[in-house]
């Protein structure tokens, strides 16, 4: 079958690496794409959140099946238009991707559902929304409601630093109409999870763990980013507790979208922090993380392709997710200054040889072509994702897969998965 694959990260091109693994897909078109992709993809280049733009390219490719692999599109309608002209969509439409387009609503979807959830409430004043910070106390935890791109979150010990967040957010606009509305919530301390599972609206079907570096510097110091590295699975979250997150989490989030008249099709992310009192949910996302996706993809073994047609078609029924035993650890290569003002355009050299390495995989996040060198195009430039038979395995192969790639400024954390080899190892 044909597929067509929306997105241009790190995400889709292992999502776009795991549709061609599959005896399935006869062809793959990507929209825009990145030159990862275009290795083994045709690639055109769209508006992917222009619903009357990708419905007009589907028309002329015409996909058996479509991927949305980012949050925007689905947002913005695209899942609903493709659907409205026959196509098969691995992706929720826009009212049920409000799970991750609004906090607010997913925070009252958890509330209504009995979801175990941090307690926050939504403000569209400043006095209003610090004095309930306040109430809560530190450490502080400030959302803008809407998209923005993984970075709209500020977690701080500070006072004035949270003011100052609710400030920009609320008044200075630095989000845009995501800003327009902010959430305070308690903060939760554990080890942070992600589950991620397919869904057709009825059935789930889960993947393992993974667990996600959202801070720019190592020992979880830094802004928040959209993700510096992952790895899955996580000796922290055993199989029982896995199994009881997809059922009081993930289950109990489709069912309340379905009772709404909403059902949720396509990939389902619940964000987790493993606390003391047992999880409790940070957030929703409307599809496969990033940089998850590049921990997990290379650890499946079932067919991606087929999966993703069984949840876009209402047949996920029966059919189950089989993993292979090894561990896989994906790093993030960004440029300088990330999440920060930074460089583009820096020649990248090494990715060749990078995934000479054994179980290593390099997919390109912030890349383009231009005078016939590939060159940065973004914050997070690659994700290179290794697998191996235990942790110590998997991080030393990342590693020095990343020690292969040179552009002015990269820079990556050094602690991706540390903390599963240590206990792997009986050292913590």
């Amino acid at each position: 079958m044909k597929v067509l694959l929306l997105g241009s990260g790190g995400r889709e091109s292992a999502m776009a690496a795991a549709l061609q693994r599959s005896p399935a897909v006869t062809e793959l078109v990507a929209a825009p794409g990145n030159p990862g992709i275009g290795r083994t993809a045709e690639v055109c280049s769209i508006d992917v959140a222009d619903p009357a733009a990708v419905v007009s390219l589907a028309e002329r490719c015409r996909p058996a099946l479509v991927v949305v692999g980012p949050e925007a599109p689905l947002v913005a309608g695209v899942s609903d238009a493709l659907r409205a002209n026959g196509y098969p969509v691995f992706g929720p439409d826009k009212e049920a991707a409000r799970i991750e387009g609004s906090k607010s609503f997913a925070k009252e979807l958890m509330e209504c559902s009995e979801i175990p959830t941090a307690r926050g409430r939504s403000f569209n004043e400043v006095s209003l929304a610090v004095a309930h910070m306040d109430a809560l106390g530190p450490p502080y935890v400030v959302k803008a409601d809407g998209l923005a791109a993984g970075k709209g979150v500020l977690v701080t010990q500070d006072r004035a630093e949270a003011v100052m967040g609710i400030e920009e957010r609320l008044v200075g606009g630095r989000f845009g109409d995501a800003g327009r509305t902010v959430v305070i919530e308690e903060f939760l301390d554990g080890e942070e999870v992600s589950v991620i599972a397919f869904s057709d609206g009825r059935t789930v079907v889960p993947c393992p763990p993974a667990q996600d570096y959202k801070r720019a510097l190592d020992g979880d110091k830094g802004l928040n980013t959209g993700g510096m590295g992952s790895y899955s699975p996580v000796p922290s979250c055993s199989d029982e507790l896995a199994a009881a997150i997809t059922d009081e989490v993930i289950e109990a989030m489709v069912a309340a979208l379905a009772a709404r008249g909403t059902p949720f099709i396509g990939a389902i992310y619940a964000g987790l922090a493993l606390t003391t009192e047992g999880p409790r949910v940070i957030e929703f996302n409307a599809r496969f993380g990033d940089p998850e996706t590049q921990a997990l993809l290379p650890r499946i073994e079932s067919d991606f392709a087929e999966l993703c047609l069984a949840s876009a078609t209402g047949q996920l029924e029966g059919m189950k997710l089989h993993c292979r035993s090894d561990v896989c650890v994906a790093v993030v290569v960004a440029s300088e200054g990330y999440p920060g003002p930074h460089k583009t355009g820096l020649v990248i050299e090494g990715i060749e040889e990078a995934e000479s390495v054994a179980g290593v995989e390099v997919f390109h996040s912030g890349t383009r072509l231009s005078e016939g060198m590939l060159r940065t195009d973004g914050g997070r430039v690659l994700a290179v994702s290794a697998l191996g038979q235990d942790f110590s395995q998997a991080r030393a192969r990342a590693y020095q897969a990343v020690s292969c790639v040179h552009f002015e400024g990269a820079l990556g954390r050094t602690d991706i998965a540390l903390r599963a080899e240590l206990k792997e190892r009986g050292r913590a």
